[in-house]
């Protein structure tokens, strides 16, 4: 079974909820929705029904997927008892999406990360209802992940063993990015290595030694530029209560395949170790790989391309091969 990890989707409950109720800062006109950190984008079919996410999966040659909340909705600004609301909303209709095909779905919580200690909570009763993980973005409105207000959440996702998919949202504007779509095509990849090697530097991987973090979009810069750190960190100061070595996190980081590239790919899968790659194809948005299977075929011999498309994600988001 070759799995997606991720892919989005959006519940119908969810879409309806934030239409009608302008505090939560998410707009929807004509198919379309956007918020103030998020360009607009088109509602696909496959984002919000089920059987055009199966038929989705069935053009890239995937049997199934892990669906997360898109990023448009997390909404981190807004008030927690708002944020608590709306990732409730989307929880229950991310189940009840999943349960259209238990076989081939599973699902991701949702949590009003802006309040960590409620957003441990809501992920404990997601996980109650059968998420197999929580997707989160890489910062909380600008707030990094690694502060020790955040502490509740790390705890509460490696006590309840959830893997936590991180997502580029919030980035910081650069204007040297503003033309040509670079905020996305580079500033992404920025926002997850930031992220990233924030969590080494600051230790919370060292606290939460069982806990999971899946980096998108091939982990941003992370698995390309990790030597840096790991130099950096013999020679400056300002990294000396930092681990020495980046690398030592194989199996705490993971990354899923989308690259772009075949010869990237290669590598990425050969330095991070097939046991911590993951496909994913981040659909259905534009930005997203149509043909996953094939670029991952033509990078890695077939007993690899098995691992990263079935055994990892099956043995990271609990699927039965």
């Amino acid at each position: 079974m070759r799995i997606d990890s991720h892919n989005h989707a959006l519940p119908p409950a969810a879409i309806e909820l934030v239409s009608k109720r302008p505090e939560f800062g998410i707009t929807i006109e004509q198919g379309r929705m956007s918020s103030f950190a998020h360009v607009p984008t088109d509602i696909a079919e496959a984002i919000r029904d089920p059987q055009a996410k199966i038929r989705e999966l069935d053009r890239a040659g995937l049997e199934a997927a892990v669906v997360a909340i898109a990023p448009t909705f997390f909404a981190y600004k807004i008030e927690p008892d708002f944020g608590e609301e709306l990732c409730r909303t989307v929880n229950t209709g991310l189940a009840e999406f999943a349960a259209a095909d238990d076989r081939r779905f599973r699902w991701m919580a949702h949590v009003p990360l802006q309040d960590p200690t409620r957003a441990a909570q809501v992920l404990a009763d997601a996980v109650a209802a059968g998420c197999v993980g929580v997707e989160i973005a890489t910062s909380i409105g600008g707030q990094a992940l690694d502060e020790p207000a955040v502490e509740p959440f790390w705890a509460a996702a490696e006590r309840l063993s959830m893997p936590v998919m991180i997502h580029p949202m919030y980035n910081e504007p650069h204007q040297l990015m503003n033309q040509f779509y670079l905020q996305n095509v580079i500033g992404n990849l920025v926002a997850t290595t930031i992220t990233a090697e924030r969590l080494v530097c600051a230790g919370v991987l060292d606290r939460h030694p069982n806990l999971r973090v899946l980096l998108v979009h091939a982990g941003g810069f992370f698995p390309f530029q990790a030597g840096r750190l790991r130099h950096a960190a013999g020679v400056r100061p300002e990294l000396a209560e930092a681990p020495a070595d980046p690398w030592s996190y194989s199996g705490q980081l993971i990354t899923d395949t989308i690259t772009h590239d075949v010869v990237a790919l290669r590598y990425l899968i050969e330095r991070m170790g097939e046991d911590n790659v993951v496909v994913g194809t981040d659909q259905p948005f534009d930005m997203g790989t149509v043909r996953p299977i094939d670029e991952l075929e033509a990078a890695v011999p077939p007993a690899t391309a098995r691992k990263v498309a079935e055994e990892t994600p099956a043995r990271l988001f609990g699927f039965k091969l």
